[in-house]
């Protein structure tokens, strides 16, 4: 049994089944979601984007609930997967619910995060082997900018895909540090720049007492984020998936309560 009790944060199916794959490794976890999904009304923009799919020589998604309405979307106005146009994930979960479709996906396997993603061969191929090179982003209202950001520096038309808006579900006041002692959890769990804002939102005054706790976050972007609001130890895990958390546990001492 390990003497790490974790606090996830993550959306709620998502936190369930973290906990679950963390129980099976003697992991105890409690679940506090700090990210509610919401799906955005389906907008005249929206539609011309997704039915202009074809134009794009890389559609990238960014997380499970953007492959989740993104299917919707594509099922609603291209009922057949547009053959040979290349998908991509940032990790594994994300490629296995685009691929049921019957896309064609790609996902960095070594870790999750833009920059594995950004250094695909396939990615960089599919970019250079267009005329005009376009990629489309599925993604939640804000996010990876970074993503664009380096494609939009080598010379590629990146458009978003908004599809979801993330919100702080409704908490009483004082529920984190509460439960933080009350189940002696001794790390924190963001998964992403949003949810370490909505922790830092929600634990208000009792942040400097939570911020001595470690803090294990997907990629350098969120630690860098989580260094500058004063959390003492940061782990980067480099990657969200329970696999690559698993592997930074094993590498940090737990903390006594």
């Amino acid at each position: 049994m390990s003497a790490w009790r974790l606090l996830l944060t993550r959306p709620a199916q998502e936190c369930a089944a973290l906990a679950q794959t963390l129980a099976e490794h003697g992991v105890y976890s409690s679940s506090l979601p700090l990210l509610a999904i919401e799906a955005l009304v389906e907008t005249p923009e929206q539609r011309a984007t997704i039915l202009d799919l074809d134009r794009y020589c890389a559609v990238v998604v960014v997380s499970k609930p953007a492959a989740r309405l993104g299917l919707e979307l594509l099922d609603r106005y291209w009922p057949q997967p547009l053959a040979g146009q290349p998908w991509f994930s940032v990790g594994a979960a994300t490629a296995e619910i685009l691929e049921g479709y019957g896309l064609n996906v790609y996902f960095p396997a070594q870790a999750d995060d833009s920059e594995a993603l950004l250094a695909l061969p396939q990615l960089q191929q599919a970019v250079a082997a267009a005329h005009i090179p376009r990629v489309l982003i599925l993604r939640g209202e804000g996010g990876r900018e970074l993503l664009a950001e380096r494609l939009r520096g080598q010379g590629v038309q990146v458009d978003y895909l908004p599809l979801y808006r993330r919100r702080l579900p409704d908490y009483p006041p004082g529920v984190l540090p509460e439960r933080v002692r009350a189940e002696r959890l001794n790390g924190l769990v963001v998964s992403s720049g949003q949810g370490l804002a909505h922790l830092l939102q929600l634990a208000a005054e009792d942040w400097p007492a939570l911020a001595r706790l470690p803090v294990f976050v997907p990629s350098p972007r969120v630690a860098e984020l989580a260094r500058a609001a004063g959390a003492e130890t940061v782990v980067d895990c480099r990657g969200a998936s329970a696999a690559a958390l698993l592997a930074a546990l094993q590498t940090q001492p737990a903390a006594d309560l």
